[in-house]
């Protein structure tokens, strides 16, 4: 748990940092720590759910590219 926790606010810095380098506003930079990270779970959750689909089919997948071949 202290390996997240402290992943967590390393992500959050640097979407700040970022942000606040772009623009030089603590406003923006505050924003872009708290939206980004959520958007990447969203988009990890759909990551996960594809290599699942991937990992299910990978022997099919791996017989048709061979047969093309």
């Amino acid at each position: 748990m202290a390996k997240t926790a402290t992943f967590a606010v390393i992500h959050f810095s640097v979407a700040f940092s970022v942000g606040y380098a772009l623009t030089g506003s603590v406003v923006v930079g505050s924003a872009l720590a708290l939206i980004e990270p959520a958007i990447n779970t969203v988009a990890f959750y759909f990551h996960e759910l594809g290599w699942k689909k991937f990992e299910a089919h990978k022997g099919t997948l791996q017989e048709a590219f061979a047969n093309r071949v």
